[in-house]
């Protein structure tokens, strides 16, 4: 006789999916991580107040995580990541010593 206990998993471990893909918790953090990153540059680039140059540093930033949507080798994604918090908080820096941000 096989006894039944609450705490027994009947199901594998839940996974997120993204576009038809599996991903453990390691991409699901780098992930956050990128999306935060995102969330970043959007909110301080709305600060500058040149639409054009606001514009163009949207459309550079989007171009770069385009480019690298489909890597999924979790040592070449925090790369990356900590490559596009350099390049931006050397950009903002710029930007805040030439007046543009505040």
């Amino acid at each position: 006789m096989m006894r039944h206990y609450a705490t027994v998993a009947t199901k594998a471990a839940s996974r997120l999916r993204i576009r038809g893909k599996t991903l453990g918790l390691d991409h699901f953090i780098q992930r956050q991580r990128a999306l935060a990153l995102w969330r970043d540059i959007l909110r301080s680039t709305a600060g500058i107040p040149d639409t054009p140059t606001r514009h163009d540093m949207r459309q550079f930033a989007r171009r770069e995580f385009e480019q690298h949507k489909d890597v999924s080798d979790l040592g070449h994604i925090r790369y990356l990541i900590s490559y596009g918090k350099t390049q931006f908080d050397s950009m903002k820096s710029s930007l805040v010593n030439s007046g543009v941000l505040k």
